[in-house]
């Protein structure tokens, strides 16, 4: 009997005149955890796509638990016992989270037992600590739960072999921490693993092996525990040294630019979210902002970035109350907007990368040449951003859903610093990106910071807050539990905040 669960042998495959994977090997062992590493577009997700039946059309082999398997769809997939968590989620917002579980599924009878589902989905959550009431409409999630609703989505469905792509990225450590736990339990249980992630420490400290692509071919898989550190990860990953630290110039503070005054609003509930927020942002500094999903920090994005309406307090852009302003007012003020989801609010997936690049500023000099688009001038500034900020893309009329989520998160990314703004918010400003492109952009947020910019920085990426932040806000259930200036920020500073003790 093989110790392989799975074997993809020379796997190629093909978008028109783009070869996404090429002549690729891989193999994964029974039990075990297996990175899956790469640049963002080397094809990671695509070798996924085609193993879970998203893509039926391909060249090469797959075995599954020994046999010769043709999967051409995600049914197909399922009934195998092979579970994939995409990095996109694949939920119906409207609808509530037990009918999402259930959705699709072949043992469904002519009458729902929603109940007898609730029940099993519940002790689901709490034997892997990922407990989330089964009653509530999707669309009233955060985006941490709603990626745990897709981990539990797939064990509902009594998954053997379990695909992760980029699971960690809208976790807090807590949570990474309990997704670990829980991948360890199921490895512990006889069930494999196949984790497709950025962040080197992470597959450091949770993987048995790892293969890396680079540039859609096999570049290499090496077992972990013959890995000295992560420096050989990244090197292995993108073929050439790669610079692991941000360049950080002494602070000089321009003045204040963000001011907010006991700012309260709901949340989509109705429900109290944001209580007596106040704080303020000069020129020239990194704001940190930190907490476990779901404390408030979206709710104070979108007072401040004029996606929600403030139930009592006051918000001074640059000395003007922008309060009720529109999103558009907003950003006409020189505010750049990098959102949490970029497929909600910060890209249209049916335009093209081009169409995608000009949607705050079409309106502006330049862009515009009495009252009609300037395409010739908007084609080169096009890919200038793309050059810079190295989005792959066939070409700049590419439609943007078509590219890889990195590949999206670089050009929203790129369009929104290319504004050089008095006032930057960014929310998750590296999610999904791998090392080389996610230190690029770090080392563009601190060159916005070092030319003046006001900067209001949301992660859940405790090592990115440390490194990038001049002082570090910590948030818990819409309250502010304290302003850590840099140097006394620490893990174990700002963990106990994060729980909400003040002690």
């Amino acid at each position: 009997m093989s110790e392989y669960i799975l074997e993809m042998k020379h796997i190629t495959k093909r978008f028109a005149s783009v070869v996404a994977n090429e002549d690729v090997n891989l193999s994964i062992k029974k039990g075990e955890v297996h990175a899956l590493l790469g640049e963002n577009g080397a094809g990671k997700s695509t070798l996924m796509n085609c193993l879970y039946g998203m893509y039926d059309s391909y060249e090469g082999e797959i075995f599954f638990d020994g046999k010769p398997v043709k999967i051409q769809d995600p049914k197909q997939a399922i009934a195998l016992g092979i579970g994939m968590v995409h990095q996109h989620f694949m939920l119906i917002p409207a609808l509530t989270v037990i009918e999402n579980v259930i959705l699709g599924l072949q043992d469904n009878k002519a009458v729902l037992d929603l109940k007898a589902a609730a029940q099993r989905f519940t002790e689901l959550g709490k034997r892997y600590n990922m407990e989330i009431d089964p009653w509530v409409r999707v669309e009233q999630l955060s985006v941490g739960q709603q990626q745990r609703l897709e981990i539990l989505k797939a064990l509902y469905r009594d998954a053997k072999l379990l695909i992760l792509d980029e699971p960690t990225a809208v976790l807090t450590p807590d949570e990474v921490d309990g997704l670990f736990d829980m991948m360890n339990m199921l490895t512990g249980e006889g069930h494999t693993v196949i984790f497709i992630s950025h962040k080197l420490n992470e597959i450091m400290k949770i993987c048995d092996r790892c293969t890396v692509l680079r540039l859609g071919r096999l570049a290499a898989t090496v077992e972990i525990s013959e890995v000295h550190n992560r420096q050989e990860l990244a090197n292995l990953m993108v073929g050439h040294q790669v610079e692991l630290k941000t360049d950080k110039k002494p602070l000089n503070l321009r003045g204040e630019r963000l001011k907010v005054e006991n700012l309260c609003c709901d949340n989509d509930r109705g429900l109290p979210m944001l209580k007596d927020v106040s704080f303020s942002v000069q020129g020239g500094e990194i704001l940190g902002v930190c907490g476990v999903d779901g404390n408030g920090q979206s709710e104070l994005v979108q007072c401040i970035t004029g996606l929600r309406q403030a139930s009592s307090g006051k918000i001074t852009i640059t000395g003007v109350d922008t309060t009720h302003f529109t999103p558009k007012q907003i950003l006409n003020l020189d505010v750049s907007h990098i959102p949490e989801d970029r497929h909600k609010y910060g890209m249209v997936g049916a335009m093209s990368v081009e169409e995608n690049l000009i949607l705050v500023s079409y309106d502006r000099k330049l862009f515009s040449l009495h009252n009609f688009l300037n395409w010739k001038w908007i084609a080169g500034h096009s890919k200038s951003i793309c050059d810079l900020f190295k989005v792959k893309t066939p070409t700049i009329k590419e439609k943007a859903i078509n590219l890889s989520g990195g590949n999206q998160q670089k050009f929203v990314v790129g369009r929104e610093l290319d504004r050089t703004p008095n006032l930057l918010v960014a929310v998750h400003p590296s999610r999904g990106l791998d090392i080389g492109a996610t230190k690029y952009i770090q080392s563009q947020i601190m060159g916005q910071r070092d030319r003046g910019t006001a900067v209001l920085m949301v992660s859940t990426e405790l090592d990115e807050l440390i490194e990038l932040s001049d002082r570090i806000m910590v948030m818990f259930e819409g309250k502010i539990m304290g302003i850590i200036d840099q140097k006394d920020a620490s893990r174990e500073t700002l963990g106990p905040l994060m729980a909400g003790l003040t002690e």
